[in-house]
């Protein structure tokens, strides 16, 4: 539904948008799409001028020529640039959080305030055990191991020939050691909120260190929660946000 293409950097970007008012943003995960936030776009549209894109490579958009956290905040640079946004808020998960983040620290002049679920800012702040598991992630193992997604995937993506470039590309990003720099994360003027799960992928003592690390930021745990957040608790999350968002 709602569902538009825009060309950022040669690039064929889907999204979809929803809502009136101040627009917000949001950022899906690694080999997701905007179905990630489908339990939570119908509250946060009754709030907010919602606009949701499939990251380059993932979901309906064509792919660019590599992925790293840099390319996708630039790409939503550009992207905010593109509709002529004023000012925006804007949310991320997972690898779109840590995209965020740097998007965050370079547009001051058109982010206003900025919630991050999942996000880790170096490899370090996975739990043990989630990076061996990326490390697995080749073409070969999406064949035998992860046949749904990847029939998902295919149903989705314009270039259905070139899913293993995309796979090898995002392992390539997922597994480079710093995704923000802590340079980066200093710079960060806006209002930030992290979010994390008590059971998510990320240690919760990285989360506080990125707390920390963004000036005067702050920090939500959820009971009960894995990496999925958006999926286990939508009303728990959208109430954080909207919150959030919603000037005081």
């Amino acid at each position: 539904a709602n569902g538009k293409y825009i060309s950022i950097s040669n690039t064929r970007i889907y999204y979809e948008e929803y809502g009136k008012g101040t627009p917000l943003l949001l950022f899906h995960g690694g080999f997701g799409s905007i179905k990630d936030f489908q339990k939570v776009i119908p509250e946060l549209s009754r709030h907010f001028r919602v606009i949701a894109p499939d990251s380059p490579g993932h979901g309906r958009s064509g792919q660019a020529d590599s992925l790293s956290y840099q390319l996708l905040a630039s790409y939503f640079s550009k992207m905010i640039d593109a509709l002529a946004l004023d000012s925006v808020y804007v949310l991320g998960w997972s690898d779109g959080g840590d995209a965020v983040l740097i998007l965050a620290a370079d547009r001051v002049d058109k982010v206003r305030k900025v919630v991050v679920s999942g996000a880790n800012s170096t490899t370090d702040g996975l739990v043990p055990g989630v990076l061996d598991h990326m490390k697995k992630l080749t073409p070969d193992y999406i064949t035998t191991a992860m046949k749904e997604w990847l029939d998902n995937y295919k149903k989705l993506t314009p270039q259905k020939d070139n899913w293993r470039k995309f796979v090898n590309d995002s392992k390539k990003m997922w597994l480079t050691r710093i995704a923000v720099p802590e340079s980066k994360l200093r710079q960060i003027k806006q209002p930030v909120l992290v979010i994390i799960g008590d059971h998510d992928i990320i240690r919760l003592e990285h989360g506080m260190e990125m707390h920390r690390s963004i000036k005067g930021s702050e920090f939500a745990v959820l009971p009960g929660t894995s990496h999925a957040t958006f999926s286990e608790k939508p009303e728990l999350i959208n109430k954080l946000a909207i919150e959030f968002f919603i000037e005081k």
